[in-house]
C-alpha cells in the first residue's frame, strides 16, 4: 500500500510570536527604543496588542539574540552595546565573511552570480526607500547567499546568532555620512569582486567595507550616551 505523501511547506505562515518578535527587533535596531531604557510590559501589550506572555516571551528569545538584558530589580532593558562588544562581533565577521567572499567566488556559476547580483539590486531598492527594516533584510539576505555559495553553511549559522547585535551595528553605521565610502558601494564592490570569481579581490572588498564600519562603530558607540 502506498502511503501518502503530504505537500511540503515552503514558506510556513508567521505566528503571533514571530510578529511580535519581529516588531520588537527592528524597533529595537531603528533605535525606537534607546540603549538602556525600560521595556515595560502594559504599555507594550497596548501598542502591539497582544497579551503579557506574548510580550514575556519575546522579551526572553530577544535576551537571547543579545539584544535585551534583564536587570535584578529593574527588569528587561534595550542591551548596551558596548564597543568592545562591538569590536569582538567586527572581528568574528571578519574571519567569516572573508573566508565566505573567498570561496563563494571561487565556487561562481552563472546561477548564483545571478543570484548575487539581485539581491545586491535589491538592497539598493532597499537603501533608495530609506526604510530601516526592508534594507537591513536586504542586507541579510545579500549574506546569506554569499555564505550558501561559499558552502559554508555551520558559518551562517554562527552569524545568524549573532545577527541581531550586527544588524543594530548596520543600522548605525549604514546611515551616517562621513564613512570613507557609503555601505551600499562597500557592498556593491563586494558583489562584483564575487562574480567576477576573483577571489582576492572579494577578500580586500571585505576587508575595506569592514574597516570602515569598524572605524565608524567605535566613533559612535564611544560617543553615545547611556538612556536615563
Amino acid at each position: 500500500m502506498n502511503r501518502p505523501v503530504m505537500s511540503r511547506i515552503d514558506q510556513p505562515p508567521q505566528t503571533l510570536r514571530d510578529i511580535v518578535q519581529e516588531r520588537m527587533r527592528e524597533a529595537i535596531i531603528a533605535g525606537q527604543f534607546a540603549p538602556g531604557e525600560r521595556l515595560v510590559e502594559r504599555p507594550l501589550c497596548d501598542q502591539l496588542g497582544v497579551s503579557r506572555t506574548v510580550i514575556r516571551e519575546t522579551i526572553r528569545y530577544l535576551e537571547a539574540e543579545g539584544l535585551v538584558e534583564i536587570l535584578p530589580g529593574k527588569g528587561p532593558i534595550v542591551a548596551q552595546l558596548s564597543w568592545e562588544d562591538a569590536r569582538q562581533i567586527y572581528d568574528i565577521r571578519q574571519m567569516l565573511e572573508t573566508a565566505a567572499a573567498i570561496a563563494c567566488a571561487r565556487n561562481m556559476t552563472p546561477e548564483l552570480a545571478e543570484q548575487l547580483q539581485a539581491a545586491q539590486h535589491a538592497l539598493q531598492d532597499a537603501v533608495a526607500e530609506g526604510v530601516p527594516g526592508p534594507m537591513l533584510r536586504a542586507t541579510t539576505e545579500f549574506y546569506r547567499i554569499i555564505f550558501e555559495g561559499a558552502g559554508h553553511s555551520v558559518a551562517w549559522e554562527i552569524a545568524q546568532r549573532l545577527n541581531g547585535r550586527i544588524s543594530r551595528l548596520r543600522a548605525v553605521t549604514l546611515s551616517t555620512e562621513d564613512r570613507l565610502k557609503p555601505g551600499p558601494a562597500h557592498m556593491q564592490d563586494i558583489c562584483q569582486a564575487i562574480v567576477s570569481a576573483n577571489a582576492k579581490a572579494a577578500q580586500a572588498a571585505i576587508e575595506q567595507h569592514l574597516g570602515d564600519a569598524k572605524r565608524t562603530a567605535q566613533r559612535l558607540l564611544m560617543e553615545e550616551k547611556p538612556f536615563s
